[in-house]
Order: structure tokens, then sequence, then C-alpha cells
């Protein structure tokens, strides 16, 4: 052993005539890039179906959502006064499965930045954060972080998938084209548990999948959030002590020990996060915060106004939202602390600016960047409108 691990991460031999590394070494060269996507397909789906059945949406499914995108499309466009977004929005009845694969797909482009900022900081550590006794494991590490980050990435999509109703439950800008999926078995599920007529139900859920559309097709937005997202990753550094403490007792001869690693809901190796790195943190807190309150308002405003059992949806969904404890895409993978509580600071922000004002100049946050809410106008939407109106 060396320098306190369960290996000595400078003999290669070390790992050679372990039976799993040389299964690793056959999943690790399949793939390319920082994330092991196949992998994170194969763990999410396989997680997915543990909820329960995972049925073929039927063609009234699609037919039924399709009619709902179309209404929410015209009462949203009407409501926000916001420019519809260029492109016809394909409609998608998914299983569970399926949302995990186009989700996979389609968050490429959020979180691979992220993990090549993990590998990056453990090819670099080796130079100046990491003692001399660890340095070589920097190498096995690079080699290793697809395979972990892949495991990782699927388990929280094959978590979300278990619950999630559309696209936008996590209000995420996504990359592709423009696509609507929702996730039938979760919505037969919630229709059953709460006896809601299907077809108010589901226009519901469109109206909250249209809205977030409309936002992210505003020029600037989704390349806003990348920017805020890349310019955190940019400054995050590594905790030193949980990634020896995390590989401390690892033995590559034992068939569940990098399972067990990999598996961990411990989240990666970042570090505490500093003044400057809190300040761009909150930058992202209340873009999403925005993003999300906005939708949850306009979904409320116009389900009171169209759906004649919104009264019983509203209470279905207040129990369904219960069960939510926060973002695991990004408390897991990014180390973005994204709860609840949070985006309702987002939806009371748009319910004062209403009170106050009126829907259209709510939908200014829309605009541009600079018109979006910060943290502390979120708590005091007076500082927004003094600056904006």
């Amino acid at each position: 052993m060396s320098g306190g691990f369960g290996f000595d991460p400078g003999d290669p031999e070390a790992f050679r005539d372990a039976p799993l590394f040389r299964e690793l070494q056959r999943v690790m060269s399949a793939s390319s890039g920082p994330v092991n996507w196949e992998l994170a397909r194969q763990v999410g789906v396989a997680n997915a179906v543990e909820a329960g059945p995972d049925l073929e949406p039927s063609e009234g499914d699609l037919r039924m959502l399709e009619e709902a995108v179309r209404v929410a499309e015209l009462h949203v466009g009407r409501f926000t006064g916001m420019a519809a977004p260029a492109d016809v929005a394909q409609v998608h009845a998914v299983r569970r499965a399926g949302w995990v694969n186009a989700s996979a797909e389609s968050l490429k482009n959020l979180l691979e930045p992220a993990a090549r900022r993990l590998t990056d900081a453990i090819e670099h550590s080796a130079g100046d954060q990491l003692p001399p006794e660890m340095a070589q494991l920097s190498g096995f590490l690079r080699q290793l972080s697809p395979l972990l980050l892949g495991t990782q990435v699927g388990q929280v999509l094959g978590m979300l998938a278990q619950r999630v109703l559309g696209q936008y439950d996590i209000a995420l800008p996504r990359s592709g084209p423009g696509q609507l999926l929702f996730v039938v078995p979760n919505l037969v599920a919630l229709e059953r548990d709460w006896s809601l007529d299907p077809r108010e139900f589901r226009t519901l859920v469109a109206l909250h999948e249209v809205t977030h559309r409309f936002e992210f097709a505003q020029g600037w937005a989704r390349d806003r959030f990348q920017e805020l997202l890349d310019d955190y990753l940019s400054t995050l550094k590594l905790d030193v002590e949980a990634m020896q403490s995390r590989f401390a007792t690892l033995d590559p001869t034992d068939p569940q020990a990098l399972q067990q690693l990999a598996e961990s809901e411990e989240g990666l190796f970042w570090a505490d996060l500093d003044d400057e790195q809190r300040l761009k943190l909150g930058r992202i807190q209340a873009f999403m915060a925005a993003a999300e309150g906005y939708g949850d308002h306009v979904m409320q405003a116009l389900g009171a106004e169209l759906l004649g059992t919104y009264p019983r949806i509203e209470e279905a969904m207040k129990r369904y939202r219960e069960g939510e404890h926060g973002d695991p895409v990004f408390e897991r993978l990014l180390g973005v602390d994204m709860k609840r509580e949070q985006y309702r600071r987002g939806r009371a922000f748009c319910e004062v600016v209403v009170e106050q004002t009126d829907e259209l100049t709510l939908a200014r946050m829309w605009e541009s960047a600079d018109a979006m809410p910060s943290l502390p106008e979120l708590d005091e939407p007076r500082l927004w409108l003094a600056r904006t109106v």
C-alpha cells in the first residue's frame, strides 16, 4: 500500500490481475470524453424502471398531449407577451426509460464542462494540491472518472425519471432540436392516485413545459446560463482530503469496491466554496429560481383561468412536490445547492411584481440578461422594479 491507500497507485501491476479492472478497462476504452454516456444511460434506465411498470404510451396519449401543447402555446403567448420559439415543438409521449435516454443526450452540453473541470483538476492536482505520495493517483483517477461520472449521472437521471412529468421538471436549457417530452407512466400514476381528469391535468403540465420552452427560446437565455455555469465551474477546486478518504480503502480486486465508489451519494470531490465562488453560485441560483418561479406562476395563473378542475389538480401538484427536496443534477454533480425553497422565492417574486404592476411588466425579466433579478432582488422585488421599470 502507499500513502494510506488500499493499493499502490504507482505500481503498474496493482490492477493487472483484477478481473474487475480488466472489465473497467474495456468499458473505459469504449468511452470518449469526460463522461461515459453509454454507461449513464444503462444505469439510468435500470434505476428508472424500479418505480413500477414502464408501459409504452398509446397513440391516444400522444394525441392528447399534442393537443394540450398547442392549446398551451396559444395561451402562454397571449398571457406573457413573449415571442414564441421559432421552431415547432415536437411532442413525444415517452416511457421513463425514454426520458433517461433523451435527457442524457440533451444535457451533454451542460454537464460535460463540469466533468472536464473535474478531470482537468485531477490531472493538474499532482503538481500542486496532492501530496507526493498521491501524485500518481491522478492518472488512475483521470482514467476512472468517466466511469464514475457516467454512473453518477445515470443514478441521478434514473432517480428523476421515477417522478418527473415532463422535460422541464428540471428547469434547465436543453440542447438539440425543439421538443417536449412527457413521461406518460408518471402522468398516469398521478391521475389515478388523485382521480384527475387526464385532459385537464395534462393541459396544466403542458402549460408548465411550454412556459419554460418560451423562456429558453429567448435569444440570450441559453448562452447566459452556460456562461454563468462555466464561470462558476472555472473556480472550483478539489477537496483533497475527501478524495484521499474515498480512496483510502479501495481494493481493485474487490468486485464491490469500485461499484460502491461509483454509486456513492456523497457527490464528487469539490471543496467548500470561498466568497468569490458563493457570489458566482448566487447568480446561477438566481437564474434558476427566476426561471422556475416564472414557470410556476404562469402555469398556476393559466390553470386557474382555463381548467374547471384546477383546485383539485393544484392540491395534487402541491402534494407531489412535497416529495422533492432539491435538484440532484446540481447538488451531486456540480456542487450547486438548489432546494425547493429557492424555487419558491422565484414564484413569490413573480406574485409580488404582478400585484404591484402587471404581467407584461413581470415578463420584462426575459428581455435580456441584465433584466433578470438577482438573489437580493428576488427577496426585495421593489429593488428590481426600481432598476428595470
